[in-house]
Formats: structure tokens, sequence, C-alpha cells
């Protein structure tokens, strides 16, 4: 969705909102993904300089945990707040997805997903993850010798874990 973010700052004079959904079930978000379309609402008030911007999203997110690769879903509702003058359209370093003067809001909310979002998403704070020997999830009672107790899987680095004692 574009918002010509230009012709506001040069001519309005009353808020401007909507309410959009942002597709990006198929975005790479390089370890999870939104289940369903990201439900936002953006309202840009003009001010005695500029614009005040407000984003508001609410997202679904479906991930594997990193340490014991159950699936986990999780919901995230967050809001940004931008302000912005007409003359940061015209600066190389305007940090927001805006060309020739609109604003693209999908690309918005994609960055700032990108930014909430943890990059290491658990099932639970307190979650072993997996057996390194066997596989199975430690938290389900896996018995076997732990690591450090194991003999070393080569004999010549059998010194290494003198050294370390």
């Amino acid at each position: 969705m574009q918002f010509d973010l230009r012709s506001f700052l040069e001519s309005a004079r009353v808020p401007y909102q909507t309410h959009f959904l942002a597709e990006l079930t198929q975005a790479d978000f390089g370890g999870f993904t939104l289940a369903a379309p990201a439900e936002c609402d953006f309202t840009a008030t003009p001010t005695a300089d500029g614009a005040a911007l407000l984003l508001c999203v609410k997202a679904q997110v479906d991930a594997a945990c990193a340490r014991c690769l159950e699936p986990l879903h999780r919901d995230y509702a967050f809001e940004r707040e931008y302000l912005v003058r007409l003359r940061d359209l015209d600066d190389p370093d305007f940090e927001l997805p805006c060309q020739e003067g609109c604003l693209d809001l999908s690309e918005l909310v994609y960055q700032e997903l990108i930014f909430e979002v943890p990059t290491v998403l658990l099932c639970s704070a307190d979650c072993q993850g997996l057996c390194p020997i066997c596989g199975k999830k430690k938290a389900a009672g896996c018995t076997c010798q732990p690591a450090d107790q194991a003999a070393p899987a080569d004999a010549r680095l059998s010194i290494l874990k003198q050294l370390l004692s």
C-alpha cells in the first residue's frame, strides 16, 4: 500500500487514517513466517513543521523453537511513531521506505517486523533443547549420559579433557 507522503506534507490539514492488511505471508523473514496477513492501522497527523505518523501492527508469527525444534505460534502487537518533515523526503539517508514522495506502508511493516521479532525464538525460556546423543527432547526424560561424563569420541583427544580438569 502506498501513501503519498509528499502531497500530505504539502497540503494536508486533517489527519489521514487507514486500516489495511499487509500481505507478507510469503516474505522471507529468515527464521519465522507470518501465519496470516498483518493487521495494520496507519495514521498521519499534520503538525506545525511536518507530520506525525503512527503505525500499529498486529501479526501472528509461526516458527520452530531454536532449541527443541517444536513448532510455536506467537502474537505480536506494537506501535511505531515517526516525525517527518518535507525536507526529509529529499534526504538520501531518510530511514523510511519512500520513493518519489510515496511511503510504501507494506515495506515499512516488513522492516518493523524484522526489528520487533527476536532472531532466536524459544518455546519457553527454560527449554532444554534436544539431547545431542539420542535426539529426544531433554525435558521428555532423556536418560543419556551427559557429554562431559562420556568418554571422548577420539582417544587422541583425551589429553584435552585432562587439561580442562
